[in-house]
């Protein structure tokens, strides 16, 4: 339980948040990223996320006092939030309530046990190297693939935002959540396999990879079903993995409770199969994806697999709304085929902060894709995501800010 303390942390800190939240700044930021999800080119929204925070501290600001958990969560929320707001606000936007999740419980699935040996280059950093062995080449293994049920837990909802309400003292609202859905199997495969065996078994073994992805896919078509049941699923979000997910023919639409699947995004990536030909990719990814998406309100596709050259494939999704464009993607060839049908969602390259920060390269990398974006009459964002590190100097992220607005600045008189 909270201490007088904690609780006069968390409502001093909570009493900031709202000020922002509640700004104007932070309105035309929520409006534009709307706008551009609902195909309308405006100045494009900057998101910064994937950060390694553990490296950001500038003179203890990010250092947390409270010792309650819960107490210690929502004072990390605050302070990371006024940070960024401080340091390298881009187009960040603070909501003005305190989020909630949904709790469930997952009983009786089952999965092979992942194998895998770890590098660590920097014990405080969560991203390090993994190998994974191969666990799941055979038909026996695949019979470990099961779905869970999944159960609505309506009175541990009902606890936590009490909890929530009291620590905040009435500073700030709270709101329950559900989510949006996420398919990406070959991530999960490929925890399971290693990427190397999966991709000679792409060629050698089809018939057993499309058991493998049909295990995965049906996992995921009961996980949907029943998320929607349980009333676990929601809209008027404001993140779909790292980028906005503000979008009026979810959020206006539907406005029933429980949200049904049809008033959700869906998520699709499929990272490994940046190499693989536009048949093959969809062939063992697009097919299975619509299986779900057509279950869904809208669709965004793409993480850090290059997509430049299977865009009119994805284009048989009916509900596509948003591309991702990756580091290694072409922005022309890109930028000429989603035009204004597809927001384009550029994921700039982190490269350019892990080490001495390259202002010509950021400069360079935003011209080119506001030039084509521009051109093209695409409704674009920014979202710079998987920094694994900055070297431990949070300045690069600071000017990497601020050069990229000032370059924006440049086309939005």
């Amino acid at each position: 339980m909270a201490n007088i303390e904690d609780k006069q942390t968390v409502r001093e800190l909570a009493k900031r948040y709202m000020e922002l939240a509640n700004g104007g700044a932070h309105a035309e930021r929520r409006a534009r990223a709307k706008s551009t999800n609902d195909l309308k080119p405006v100045r494009p929204i900057v998101w910064i996320n994937e950060i390694p925070w553990h490296e950001m501290d500038v003179d203890g600001q990010l250092r947390c006092v409270c010792e309650d958990e819960l107490a210690r969560s929502m004072e990390w929320q605050f302070r990371s939030m006024l940070f960024r707001e401080k340091y390298f606000p881009a187009d960040t936007v603070a909501e003005p309530y305190y989020s909630v999740q949904k709790a469930a419980r997952h009983t009786g699935g089952g999965s092979p046990r992942v194998k895998e040996d770890i590098i660590r280059s920097d014990e405080k950093n969560y991203i390090m190297s993994h190998h994974y062995n191969d666990v799941l080449d055979t038909e026996e293994s695949l019979e470990q693939i099961k779905a869970s049920v999944i159960t609505a837990d309506p009175e541990a909802d009902k606890l936590r935002v009490a909890q929530a309400e009291e620590l905040l003292g009435g500073v700030m609202p709270v709101k329950l959540q559900g989510g949006y859905f996420y398919f990406n199997p070959w991530d999960a495969v490929s925890q399971y396999r290693g990427v190397e065996p999966i991709m000679i078994d792409l060629a050698l073994r089809p018939d057993f990879m499309h058991k493998t992805v049909g295990k995965f896919t049906d996992v995921a078509l009961s996980s949907l079903k029943q998320r929607e049941e349980q009333g676990l699923l929601d809209n008027g979000l404001q993140d779909l993995h790292c980028t906005p997910a503000y979008v009026s023919d979810l959020d206006d639409a539907f406005t029933q409770k429980p949200v049904p699947a049809k008033g959700v995004w869906i998520r699709g990536t499929a990272q490994l199969f940046g190499d693989v030909s536009p048949d093959m990719h969809e062939e063992f990814d697009f097919e299975y994806l619509k299986k779900l998406s057509d279950q869904c309100g809208l669709l965004y596709y793409g993480c850090c697999e290059a997509l430049h050259n299977k865009i009119e494939k994805l284009k048989k999704f009916k509900n596509l709304r948003k591309i991702g464009v990756s580091p290694w993607a072409s922005v022309e060839k890109s930028a000429e085929q989603i035009g204004g049908s597809y927001v384009f969602s550029h994921k700039p390259n982190p490269a350019n902060v892990s080490g001495k920060f390259r202002k010509e390269a950021v400069v360079a990398e935003i011209s080119n894709v506001i030039e084509h974006c521009m051109r093209n009459k695409c409704p674009y964002e920014f979202v710079l995501k998987d920094i694994s590190t900055v070297t431990y100097r949070p300045q690069n992220l600071f000017e990497w800010s601020a050069a990229v607005q000032e370059t924006i600045d440049k086309f939005y008189k």
